[in-house]
């Protein structure tokens, strides 16, 4: 019988054998064959070492945002969100290197994906509306409207999903991909240009606050850029026309999704961003004084 070859990674058929690849048999589809040649040992490497150093961390993380779930705080909700669907994500990792590529894992893996790029929106939206709608956001704020939202994100990637466990046509299914992946960019884009553009106005908003808005923003918009736009570009062009290396380090770049996000984590926190900042001042300041005294 002929051979069905889906990749491991983002809607691919298939490579060579010398590629990390998913075999599905005809006449026994549980009989998967992955993580082949030198890349799958890499690949295969590279996901053990993302499970043990996300996975309790975004746990722990998990666990220091659930108290500040009260009615005056929607954000925490979108974010913790967020971390489920990386929780899935490394879940689904874990039992692909351990079932030899179950497909249900598979699936899984990339609806939590999809998921978190929803997400990602979210608190970009949020973060946002605190700035430039700050009244509006104030009253119309709360835990039901959060809820709904995440409902409504947590469907959203089923438009992906279910044409994929259906076969329908590659190239379909290719395309939505990267439209789903790509209709967030414009919105990002807009929610910092606004809040830049808001933010002198802006008086309820302390200094503190302001910077970790912007700070929130800036950092989605980086990890979205350099860890999803690698994968959009060989969506929209092709594996045909891209190498397996390239596409093999788009995948990587995916799975550093669930660590990208504990580093937003870390700039959602208070305080953080005015440490950073002081920290750069501080080593600038050295290296000036260091250059003055070579000049001298």
């Amino acid at each position: 019988m002929e051979d069905l070859y889906i990749n491991n990674t983002l809607w691919d058929k298939g490579f060579n054998d010398n590629n990390i690849s998913i075999n599905i048999h005809q006449d026994s589809p549980d009989n998967f064959d992955c993580f082949e040649g030198s890349e799958g040992f890499i690949f295969y490497v590279f996901t053990w070492i993302n499970i043990c150093i996300s996975l309790p961390l975004i746990l722990l993380a998990i666990y220091s945002l659930s108290p500040m779930v009260r009615k005056d705080h929607g954000a925490p909700v979108c974010f913790i969100n967020l971390l489920i669907s990386d929780i899935i994500q490394l879940l689904c990792m874990i039992g692909l290197v351990t079932t030899n590529c179950n497909i249900i894992f598979f699936y899984l893996y990339h609806y939590g994906l999809l998921s978190s790029v929803g997400f990602m929106v979210c608190i970009s939206l949020e973060r946002y509306l605190v700035i430039v709608w700050p009244l509006w956001y104030r009253f119309r704020r709360t835990i039901k409207t959060s809820v709904v939202v995440c409902v409504l994100v947590w469907i959203l990637p089923l438009v992906c999903v279910i044409p994929l466990y259906f076969w329908v046509d590659y190239n379909i299914t290719q395309l939505i991909a990267a439209i789903y992946l790509l209709l967030p960019l414009p919105l990002f884009i807009f929610f910092l240009g606004g809040t830049l553009k808001a933010l002198s106005g802006s008086i309820s908003v302390s200094s503190d606050e302001k910077r970790r808005i912007v700070a929130v923003l800036v950092v989605v918009l980086l990890i979205y850029t350099l860890l999803f736009m690698p994968s959009i570009v060989w969506l929209l062009a092709g594996e045909d026309i891209m190498n397996s290396s390239f596409i093999t380090v788009s995948e990587i770049l995916l799975q550093m999704s669930p660590l990208a996000d504990l580093i937003l984590y870390i700039f959602m926190m208070k305080g953080t961003t005015d440490k950073i900042l002081a920290s750069l001042c501080c080593c600038r300041m050295q290296l000036q004084e260091s250059s003055d005294e070579q000049h001298e």
